[in-house]
């Protein structure tokens, strides 16, 4: 257990890193993530507060083949899984919604 929570920190750090690091002003304007930066406040998912057009991106990602959850109003809920996902899925997600 001790070696997927490890994982599983690394995997959300690195997302939230590529959130957050984005140089576009563009994407930096059009969502903020929400989720406490402590690793040890949050599981391993991360709540993405999209400013505008919520529920169109959450579903331009579902048909990008990202599985992500929506909560209204405009939240967008990811949980990269130590299990199963890499580094460049979580990669691939962050240009997706940047795109």
């Amino acid at each position: 257990m001790e070696s997927l929570r490890q994982k599983s920190i690394k995997l959300t750090s690195y997302l939230q890193f590529l959130l957050e690091s984005e140089t576009d002003a563009r994407s930096k304007q059009q969502y903020t993530v929400i989720t406490p930066r402590n690793v040890n406040e949050h599981g391993s998912q991360l709540s993405i507060q999209v400013r505008e057009h919520p529920k169109e991106l959450f579903n331009k990602l579902e048909s990008s083949g990202v599985i992500c959850d929506f909560r209204e109003p405009n939240v967008i809920r990811v949980a990269p899984a130590p299990l199963y996902n890499t580094f460049h899925e979580v990669w691939r997600f962050a240009e997706i919604l940047n795109q």
